[in-house]
């Protein structure tokens, strides 16, 4: 992919709330990406804002998410959901941020606002209830949570910071 276009607009939103056990996975891998993103790249403590992430959304030309997503599949497991799968997966879940987020995505794409281009990163949670500790198997998934999401950030944008912490 070519580099980015000048005055493009990237957003990276760790959604997910810390206090709901593995639900706040989205919020930890955006902590651990941000220093090594790009002086270019915004990234947003989504949490659970809900409505309130609509400027954000409709300012972006690529949005990418990083939040626990429920697949079915093994808890830790790798999830990864691209452009129109994005808005269709978040119009049926059980979080309450998704419900916000489902809203959002729909009124950015009645208003015609949508980025043109979204990636939703996550992980299949174990566990979604009271707790402010990941699962084990969670918790192990972040480190490659986060290398996904600097992949996509590199393809995205100028190259990312050449040091790791």
């Amino acid at each position: 992919m070519p580099p980015a276009e000048p005055g493009r607009r990237t957003i990276v939103i760790g959604l997910g709330s810390p206090l709901m056990g593995d639900d706040g996975l989205g919020i930890v891998a955006l902590e651990r990406l941000r220093p090594l993103a790009p002086e270019s790249v915004e990234l947003i403590d989504g949490g659970t804002w809900g409505m309130n992430l609509l400027h954000l959304v409709e300012g972006a030309d690529r949005l990418l998410l990083l939040d626990a997503i429920d697949a079915g599949k093994a808890a830790g497991e790798p999830i990864e959901l691209v452009d129109a799968e994005v808005p269709r997966y978040f119009a049926a879940k059980l979080s309450p941020h998704e419900i916000d987020l489902r809203d959002v995505l729909a009124l950015a794409e009645l208003r015609g606002s949508l980025p043109a281009e979204i990636v939703a990163l996550g992980v299949q949670p174990g566990e979604i209830e009271m707790g402010t500790e990941l699962t084990p198997p969670v918790s192990a998934a972040i480190d490659a949570l986060v290398e996904r999401a600097v992949d996509r950030l590199t393809r995205w944008e100028a190259p990312l910071a050449a040091s790791r912490p």
